[in-house]
């Protein structure tokens, strides 16, 4: 749906009553003018973007490129101090969209929290960007960084997680998915669709109900939802169709500097599991797998859409999966998130 919204937009013609106006205004901008004189500026459409961002999916990469853009164009960044609460009650939902719709516009809002429903409480719909990757390949990037961070420094994971324990900082991969340890098992394991099927509570439970939510999510509220593993490609597209957040995102991201600092973020002591280990993931992750290659298919067909080629190896074959028994859903555990924006100002003194 936004998409459509954004091809109407980029295809206004000029008139004696709206024109477009690039140079006084940047890609993108309206300003209206009645007899060639200028009478009222229109923010960029659009002016309100939400990236709702998906643990270990290259957010921290993302959201240092944004405090570089936020200086470099002038939009307003709006970051939380919570890191680590996606679900939220009813008042706590409507506290956070009040305050994320009377920033300061045009702004963009990120944070680790799982889809929120402006329209639902009486706010405008925000538009949303958001990033996924691999499902195996997030879990066991997120379940390696909790026990031994990444190249920032090797004793920041004892900063991260102090009170786990060394038996459980030491488990190995494959006892904890072979032996079914709630880390390694659901609902742990159902992490990325929640991000975007919302906050109601079926959202939690693996099944059809909330991948078909997150589907239809994705299709009316989203404007973009990109692979991580063809990154390039979605900073291409974000540029593309949000040029006032994102104009020259990817030289800014291939700069040698920048690729420096990313490198820091890559997760230490990361080890493959067993062939079986992994059938078994493959498994308890139908519903995210299910998911992720929908998300993958509307990326690709995006890309063709705007003449982008995928440059990638040839890709696996998809998982053959087994029908499960009925999951049982017991109450998920709070996710353990990076403090990102710490970590960011932490650089920017350097």
């Amino acid at each position: 749906m936004w998409l459509f919204y954004f091809e109407v937009f980029m295809n206004i013609t000029c008139t004696e009553m709206i024109r477009l106006c690039p140079l006084a205004c940047g890609p993108g901008s309206l300003i209206l003018q009645i007899d060639s004189c200028p009478v009222a500026f229109v923010l960029p459409f659009p002016s309100q973007v939400v990236y709702n961002r998906v643990g270990k999916c290259g957010s921290r990469t993302v959201v240092l490129l944004l405090r570089i853009l936020s200086e470099k164009h002038g939009f307003n960044l709006v970051t939380s101090d919570i890191h680590n609460k996606t679900r939220l009650t009813k008042n706590e939902q409507m506290e956070l969209i009040k305050n994320i719709s009377t920033a300061e516009q045009p702004y963009l809002f990120t944070r680790h929290v799982h889809f929120l429903n402006f329209s639902r409480f009486g706010g405008d719909q925000p538009v949303y960007i958001n990033i996924i990757r691999d499902p195996v390949n997030r879990f066991l990037s997120n379940y390696f960084f909790r026990r031994f961070g990444d190249w920032r420094g090797e004793q920041n994971h004892m900063i991260r997680t102090p009170s786990m324990r060394q038996e459980e900082r030491y488990l190995d991969i494959n006892v904890c998915i072979l032996e079914n340890y709630p880390e390694c098992s659901n609902p742990r394991l159902f992490y990325i669709i929640p991000y975007f099927c919302g906050q109601h509570p079926r959202c939690r439970e693996p099944g059809e109900w909330a991948l078909e939510r997150a589907k239809l999510n994705v299709n009316e509220n989203f404007l973009l939802v990109g692979i991580l593993e063809e990154l390039e490609d979605v900073l291409l597209l974000l540029e593309r169709f949000l040029p006032h957040y994102f104009k020259d995102v990817l030289s800014i991201y291939k700069n040698p500097e920048h690729r420096k600092l990313g490198n820091l973020t890559v997760t230490v002591k990361k080890t493959v599991p067993s062939p079986e280990a992994i059938q078994i993931l493959y498994q308890r992750m139908r519903y995210e797998y299910e998911f992720y290659y929908y998300v993958k298919e509307q990326f690709h067909l995006l890309k063709r859409k705007f003449g982008l080629k995928s440059h990638i190896r040839k890709p696996r074959p998809r998982p053959e999966f087994f029908i499960p028994s009925p999951l049982e859903t017991e109450e998920p555990i709070d996710d353990e998130e990076e403090d990102d924006e710490k970590w960011l100002e932490d650089i920017y003194k350097r």
